[in-house]
């Protein structure tokens, strides 16, 4: 028995030593060892998520190809995807409660209005609301669910630890460059990914295991699933650089193309506002059964299409249609909330987008256009960059998807000018910001709050204090001047007051010849400050926070260990706090 209780003390005592230690931007080895911990939980929830899928996929479609929705008959291409919302529907019923929130835009809210915490009711609802979308042919995709799955799980790890909450924002980009590396077997685009789009932030402290969480769950997919890349392409190039001011034509198009995608979600999502969730998913699913009689290509997650589309399989004429398809249900069925992701259907409409163009390309320019696939490459990339005004992330992606350096140099140049059409021209934010605007929502990036984000408050606190209660007699007073502390915190059932320890002992002084029997320490002749408190695992910007909403001069870092039983770790003092910050 007492083996066992010295054992829970030292575990107790190294979990503590760990959260004050990662209070610390600078903690790159604990974070290193969480970086990995969390990349490999969100691998296997990953592998998990999509051998669902593909195993319910196999199980109903033409030959056992998860993608061959085209193969089904058409009252099922029409029946499909109205009785698979309607699924979906009950099962928000059963789970959800006031949130229904998930997916990337759910992830950024909860980072910049709750600290990063991701709770498991939302995750679940968005593993099993994702995989019956999918399932059931929406013209949805895979990643998006998958960064939700994977940031809600690393979040899970750090809030099961009670670790500060500048180190569950740092694990919650850890998840999300895992889950974007393990589902698109990308990890570096996963790495920009979510310091590009998510954390919008490159700093040494979050770069590191960001990196360490994308290598270890992309690791562990590859052992199940292989190391081939998604798209499987002829190594394109461009045969011209005089074909250079066409690839920025069709950066052009597809920004106009991205801002065409963006405005109907918005107009979907106001149109579906104040409808019941049932109404809103069946006419979802009702828009991309009726789309698929003409394009069954649109259900699904699509990857054969882009395929197809990269290798000059398809027709001017089915791009056409693929392409107005998929951008109208992928838009209506984002809008009204169905629980999938976009980065997917964008390569699809990206890849029609650039394929249209190729093909027109070569009556125009026949000794100058490359094939229609280079085109479709290029496509994709532009409108991922242009629709998540993620240019980096979106280049990085499709040169891992494809192993094609040849895209990088026209990528770049349609990337940049789709980019500028739709944000320039067309004033057009990311989707992701669109969609938490509907909601009265902003996603705050400062660099000041950004800074103050990656430090918890344990690390900038002063601990030396002593903790007393507000009457004690004259021996007790001269114990705490002895001990040379810094702070005295003054507490009743809480801290209600922090005085210097050194106006104590003058007070000690003038009162030595009448031996004082009894002390009130809030009566005493001193500089006190009054307090409020904050949790130990909160951020520096917390802190800022604080002092602004509560109006004190100083706050006592606590933790509540206990019912009714409060430890102060430290105390940090206004003053102190914009010396330190500069504000």
């Amino acid at each position: 028995m007492g083996k066992d209780s010295s054992i829970r003390t030292l575990l107790r005592k190294a979990l503590e030593n760990l959260r004050l230690r990662t209070s610390r931007p600078d903690a790159l080895i604990q974070l290193a060892i969480l970086a990995t911990l969390a990349g490999l939980m969100t691998g296997l929830v990953i592998i998990s998520f999509r051998l669902l899928i593909e195993a319910a996929q196999k199980s109903f479609l033409p030959y056992g190809d998860p993608e061959n929705y085209e193969g089904l008959p058409l009252h099922l291409r029409i029946l499909l995807p109205i009785a698979g919302a309607l699924l979906i529907a009950i099962l928000y019923k059963l789970l959800a409660r006031k949130d229904t929130s998930v997916g990337v835009s759910h992830v950024m809210e909860r980072l910049s209005y709750h600290q990063g915490y991701l709770g498991i009711r939302n995750l679940a609802l968005q593993y099993l609301g994702a995989a019956m979308t999918i399932i059931s042919g929406q013209s949805l995709g895979r990643e998006g669910p998958a960064i939700h799955l994977g940031a809600a799980t690393s979040s899970l790890i750090g809030q099961q630890l009670g670790l500060p909450n500048n180190t569950i924002r740092t694990l919650v980009a850890c998840g999300t460059a895992a889950a974007i590396g393990a589902s698109f077997n990308t990890p570096l685009a996963g790495v920009i990914f979510a310091l590009e789009v998510v954390m919008m932030e490159y700093s040494l402290a979050s770069f590191l295991p960001v990196i360490l969480s994308a290598v270890s769950a992309t690791a562990v997919t590859r052992a199940v699933f292989g190391t081939e890349v998604v798209f499987s392409v002829p190594n394109f190039q461009l045969t011209n650089l005089l074909e250079l001011p066409y690839v920025m034509f069709l950066g052009v198009i597809t920004g106009i193309a991205a801002f065409v995608f963006i405005y109907l979600t918005r107009l979907s999502a106001l149109a579906g506002k104040k409808l019941p969730i049932w109404l809103k998913f069946t006419i979802a699913g009702s828009i991309t059964g009726l789309l698929a009689i003409v394009a069954p290509q649109i259900m699904g997650i699509g990857y054969d299409t882009v395929n197809y589309t990269l290798v000059n399989n398809i027709g001017l004429s089915l791009l056409l249609i693929i392409f107005a398809a998929k951008l109208i249900a992928t838009a209506c069925s984002i809008g009204l909330g169905l629980p999938a992701g976009l980065i997917g259907p964008t390569f699809v409409i990206g890849a029609s987008l650039g394929g249209i163009l190729g093909i027109l390309a070569q009556p125009i320019f026949p000794e100058l256009s490359s094939s229609p696939g280079m085109y479709a490459l290029i496509g994709m990339a532009a409108m991922m960059g242009a629709t998540l005004q993620a240019p980096l992330a979106a280049l990085t992606a499709v040169f891992e998807l494809t192993s094609n350096p040849n895209i990088i140099l026209p990528g770049m140049l349609a990337i940049v000018t789709a980019q500028l059409t739709a944000s320039q021209l067309f004033g057009q934010r990311s989707i992701y910001r669109m969609l938490m605007q509907l909601k009265g929502l902003d996603y705050r990036h400062e660099p000041m709050v950004q800074a103050l984000r990656r430090v918890g408050v344990a690390n900038v606190m002063n601990r030396n204090i002593h903790r007393s209660a507000k009457i004690i007699d004259h021996e007790k007073a001269e114990e705490l001047v002895k001990q040379n502390k810094e702070w005295i915190v003054i507490e009743e059932d809480q801290p209600i007051a922090i005085l210097p320890t050194s106006d104590l002992s003058n007070y000690l002084e003038d009162k030595n010849e009448e031996k004082v029997t009894e002390i009130n320490l809030m009566e005493i002749p001193a500089k006190r400050l009054q307090v409020s408190c904050i949790d130990l695992r909160a951020t520096a910007d917390s802190a800022r926070e604080h002092f602004i909403q509560e109006g004190v001069e100083a706050l006592c870092i606590s933790s509540t260990i206990g019912p009714d039983i409060i430890r102060v770790y430290g105390v940090l003092t206004k003053d102190k706090f914009k010396s330190s910050y500069d504000i």
